[in-house]
């Protein structure tokens, strides 16, 4: 069965692939089975039931899908508290009124995992001169800086720690656009328990985008104080239209929920509108459809390997988010990879993906993105900006046979430019 005339050359190594990667995605299946399962229990623990998922219009007030909702992801993400909302437009606006809820004028934001993601970049204020950024409002922003090989420098993260007593610890989980590895919950861990040795009164805030359901441990659980991401990546499931969360500790996410509506009002007010549904039902699914973006990135991360191509991570050690990332070597392969993910796309299939300026980076970006939900990365999509070392990051796909074959198309793509 060959639908999409897929090079002999690729269906073999797509063989050896599988053969390499089969513990590793028995592996992923263990860990779909537990979150899956917590989850359940987090839908019957709420009390969710039919009503619920109906929404609510003008104030929103007593909307008790929208109170049970949040109940279902404070259980999951084992937080205290969970502020779960169809408008938060991205996981960068997430994060930002996180930032804006927490952090007052003089306050020291330091970030311990380098340079945040590009996008949060113009919020807090280190690029572009934008109208109401952190820096702004006299909030200063520091930051350690990884060790040369893109690993944490934890004895430098707690001498810096010790002398800012920064009231925030920032942690970004995922690499962005970077080649650091993905962070685990054990290497968050340790960034926390250095955090309360030495500072104890520092809030530890996690970017937590495509972290969610990776692990069985989630990061609340071993230290971090608050954390957010976006609905159309994880914990989304797929199916969320929009959206996103901020969940930890009750006081903070508060704090939070005052910043994204008023004070005073917070969490008590907020129409779901047709939202509701959606968003239970991609809850519902998000830990499978997780796992099944894991079992893509790991199969690339071996097909390529064979064809000859560095990746990380190697498609046998551990991950810390759902992003792969495969060493192109140049601008070619790096728009032949993304139009071949395009191409076995279910929507918008035809399209040829094209570098352009994008709001947000300083590159020309490149973005392969044939989804369901326009920008969701849970969905199979790839994007890069077009810099050295024309590295790809692949993520995403709502179950491992269309990402399987997303990813076939990919070096099928790169195969057959080369030879024309």
């Amino acid at each position: 069965m060959n639908f999409f005339d897929i090079d002999k050359s690729i269906l073999d190594a797509s063989q050896k692939a599988m053969e390499l990667c089969k513990s590793k995605l028995s592996e992923i299946e263990d860990i779909q089975e537990y979150n899956q399962q917590k989850m359940i229990k987090a839908f019957q623990t709420a009390g969710v039931r039919e009503s619920h998922l109906v929404g609510s219009t003008g104030y929103g007030y007593d909307d008790a899908g929208r109170e049970a909702l949040d109940r279902v992801y404070a259980y999951a993400f084992d937080a205290e508290d969970a502020l779960v909302r169809h408008n938060f437009v991205s996981g960068t606006h997430a994060l930002t009124v996180a930032l804006f809820g927490m952090l007052r004028p003089n306050d020291v934001m330091l970030s311990v995992t380098g340079m945040p993601y590009d996008t949060l970049r113009s919020a807090i204020g280190i690029e572009g001169n934008y109208p109401g950024s952190l820096k702004d409002f006299n909030i200063e922003f520091k930051m350690v800086d990884l060790k040369a090989d893109g690993t944490l420098d934890y004895s430098n993260i707690e001498k810096r720690i010790v002398e800012e007593k920064p009231k925030m610890v920032y942690i970004q989980r995922s690499r962005g656009y970077s080649l650091r590895p993905s962070l685990t919950y054990i290497e968050i861990k340790k960034i926390c328990d250095i955090s309360r040795k030495v500072s104890p009164a520092s809030i530890i805030m996690l970017d937590n985008c495509y972290g969610e359901f990776v692990e069985k441990v989630e990061p609340l659980s071993v230290g971090v104080d608050i954390m957010a991401g976006s609905f159309i990546k994880n914990p989304g499931g797929g199916i969320a239209p929009t959206g996103g969360y901020i969940a930890g500790k009750k006081d903070l996410v508060e704090m939070c929920a005052y910043r994204l509506t008023t004070p005073g009002t917070g969490k008590e007010i907020g129409a779901t509108l047709n939202t509701n549904r959606e968003l239970f039902m991609g809850a519902y699914h998000a830990p499978h459809v997780t796992g099944e973006a894991l079992k893509t990135a790991v199969f690339a991360s071996a097909l390529f390997e064979i064809l000859g191509y560095e990746t990380t991570p190697k498609y046998n050690e551990n991950r810390g988010d759902i992003i792969q990332l495969i060493m192109l070597g140049n601008p070619e392969n790096l728009i032949s990879f993304c139009g071949g993910i395009q191409s076995g796309s279910a929507v918008d299939s035809f399209v040829q993906p094209v570098p352009s300026d994008m709001p947000g980076y300083e590159s020309q970006v490149i973005m392969a993105a044939g989804a369901f939900t326009l920008g969701s990365s849970i969905e199979l999509s790839a994007d890069a900006p077009l810099r050295e070392p024309y590295a790809v990051w692949m993520q995403g796909g709502l179950n491992f046979h269309s990402g399987k074959l997303g990813v076939m198309l990919a070096a099928n793509k790169i195969l057959k430019d080369k030879k024309n």
